[in-house]
């Protein structure tokens, strides 16, 4: 079959790279996200996909708005029998989802219709999830809410962050995708409905979703700094050290106290009071330097119990 494939993440480099190694297959073009400034520096840089792709003869496009008339036409000019979908960033509206007389598929970080949006990952751990998963859908006009073609289920691990379970999703959504699509070639395909009673949402992630709030419980806190972790990260203030930012935690017993006191600072770092239990910092990072423990922290800001010291979001 002639496949487009259009994406952006690194979630949907795995992928790219199984469909490319079916000769049964022809990738015919590649659709990503145009280059964008990153960083303090702001240098001009190409999509995690756009640079992975970068040396294979494949057509690279980088449509502002893939649905702009000028798109489509490029589109269709690959004549393309399937368009795949995996973490693209952008919605495909009906003139594009009619190019392929195959179809267009999806493949989303989730078991639909459970975490629709482009977070999934995130928030599956922010909420304390312990199972998730990636599912391949039909595309329609909604977001997320085709019918659902297949799955494959994944444990979180108790100690999983965003990044870790990321790049074990990402190797399961390659491999469920080759089986949708040989699926599809061979016309075997059974697709069912979504249940719409049962869909939750998974918004985008911003920045100040990261900013620790120590009146609620510490395993919700402990949640974050897992799902938040790579980006953006949980943080907090800390006086007079500044912003400091929560990599790795661990919830304990309460010994009572205000939400965000300082119940304990030595060991394998501080144990901060939250609204039910206490958490402690097992990894963080000061403004201006790298993560470090929470006892490597402790050693260069001997806090004590007796420190009239509030830790306070941000």
């Amino acid at each position: 079959m002639r496949i487009i494939f259009m994406g952006s993440a690194e979630l949907a480099c795995p992928s790219l790279d199984r469909l490319r190694s079916n000769p049964a297959d022809q990738i015919v073009g590649v659709v990503t996200q145009p280059d964008r400034p990153k960083g303090r520096a702001l240098k001009v840089t190409p999509c995690p996909l756009r640079a992975h792709a970068a040396a294979w003869d494949i057509p690279v496009l980088t449509p502002e708005n893939v649905n702009a008339p000028e798109s489509v036409a490029a589109l269709r000019a690959l004549v393309p029998d399937l368009i795949v979908v995996v973490a693209y960033g952008q919605f495909l509206k009906a003139d594009i989802l009619a190019l392929p007389p195959r179809g267009s598929i999806n493949l989303h970080a989730s078991l639909l219709p459970k975490y629709r949006g482009a977070a999934p990952i995130q928030w599956a751990l922010a909420n304390g999830e312990t199972v998730t998963g990636v599912t391949t859908i039909l595309l329609n006009k909604r977001l997320d809410a085709g019918d659902i073609i297949d799955q494959l289920m994944e444990d979180i691990r108790p100690e999983d962050t965003a990044g870790t379970l990321h790049d074990r999703l990402a190797r399961a959504g390659a491999e469920l995708l080759e089986r949708t699509v040989e699926a599809l070639r061979q016309g075997s395909i059974r697709r069912r409905a979504q249940n719409e009673a049962e869909a939750t949402r998974a918004p985008r992630i911003k920045k100040a979703d990261g900013r620790i709030a120590w009146q609620q419980p510490a395993i919700q806190i402990h949640n974050r700094v897992r799902g938040f972790n790579p980006w953006p990260g949980c943080f907090c203030e800390l006086p007079p050290v500044g912003v400091v930012r929560v990599w790795k935690s661990r919830v304990e017993a309460s010994r009572g106290g205000t939400p965000g006191a300082v119940l304990e600072a030595l060991g394998e770092g501080p144990l901060i009071q939250t609204g039910q239990d206490a958490l402690r910092l097992l990894e963080v990072q000061i403004p201006g330097g790298k993560v470090m423990s929470g006892a490597a922290f402790l050693r260069g800001h001997p806090l004590t119990r007796a420190t009239p010291l509030t830790i306070r979001a941000v």
